[in-house]
């Protein structure tokens, strides 16, 4: 009887080739322009490979979020595609999808896009958080490590350093004050004037369950947030919020404090909340939008966006709209 040969995997392409974007294809993503190509390959994979500058675009490095042009010219490295993977989805919160948020990311560190209802890591009733996932993706990576947090409810930059050098440099860094940090907020209410400062000691309590609860209190930490109005809306102020400290529950604790609590916030928000209701918001409106640190490996400066998620700008496009009425 003559055994079967065991199935070899497919070969990969000899060299890297270059495609040329077409009319039809202008203003889409180069991730998914990649997928499109490259099928059988895991999203994951298609990340590694934009990011590693393997991926060029006009014989330039490019992100994955980057639109292409008609006319563009993509270079696409040779790609082993294995078998059995072709069409295979990307599920939201599994270890491949988590790739597809990496917003920026060199030797030392990458910042996530965040979305909001994923908690940072695991624990208090939440099995998985962004650092796990990105773990799980990355089995041979040994020191990834959170350098800050961000609210579960709270979307955007969220930087993870790659080396535990780089995490006790940028941790330092944030112990200093020195990156910036900045967050799009929609206010319930009109800030006055173009911009306010808060200055209010902060106090984090526990409640039952371990839930953190923070109030201003004399017996709190020094805390401050500066408000600058972005954009005047209906009954709503979108701020572009700077944060001078980072204390637990921070911006939300201050706009409270102002008497211009955060949209869409349940804990510390208006009961009811009209601006939620006019805009149909179903989550805290507060973005990470903005990151800038010094490169713990050569100093220099790292600034890192996050565009405002799909759910935000609608329900600013609906505000709007209330307005145009």
């Amino acid at each position: 009887m003559t055994r079967n040969a065991p199935a070899q995997p497919p070969a990969a392409p000899a060299s890297a080739r270059t495609v040329t974007v077409g009319d039809g294809e202008a203003d889409r993503r180069l991730d998914n322009f990649l997928m499109a190509r490259l099928k059988g390959v895991p999203r994951a994979h298609v990340y590694r490979i934009i990011r590693s500058g393997e991926v060029r675009v006009n014989s330039r490095r490019a992100g994955p979020h980057q639109r292409l042009q008609a006319g563009d010219q993509v270079r696409i490295p040779p790609v082993r595609v294995a078998p059995g993977t072709a069409g295979r989805p990307v599920v939201p919160g599994s270890a491949d999808w988590i790739e597809s948020q990496v917003l920026y990311e060199d030797a030392d560190l990458l910042v996530l896009d965040k979305p909001a209802g994923l908690a940072v890591h695991g624990g208090s009733g939440v099995s998985l958080g962004a650092i796990e996932l990105l773990r799980a993706a990355r089995p041979d990576a040994e020191s990834l490590g959170l350098v800050h947090r961000l609210d579960r409810e709270t979307s955007g930059c969220l930087l993870v350093a790659k080396r535990l050098a780089a995490l006790r440099r940028l941790q330092a860094q944030f112990r200093a004050g020195s990156v910036q940090k900045v967050y799009l907020a929609l206010l319930v209410g009109r800030l006055a004037g173009g911009e306010r400062s808060v200055e209010a000691p902060l106090l984090t309590t526990e409640r039952r369950g371990g839930e953190r609860h923070v109030r201003v209190d004399p017996a709190g930490k020094a805390a401050q947030t500066r408000f600058a109005v972005e954009e005047r809306l209906p009954g709503a102020t979108l701020a572009r919020v700077t944060l001078l400290t980072g204390r637990t529950h921070q911006i939300r604790v201050h706009a409270a404090h102002l008497g211009l609590p955060l949209a869409g916030d349940a804990r510390y928000g208006a009961t009811p909340d009209p601006v939620a209701t006019a805009c149909d918001l179903h989550r805290l409106f507060l973005h990470a939008a903005e990151l800038a640190f010094d490169s713990p490996r050569d100093g220099r400066v790292i600034r890192v966006a996050s565009p405002l998620p799909a759910e935000l700008v609608a329900a600013l496009a609906r505000l709007r709209a209330t307005a145009a009425d």
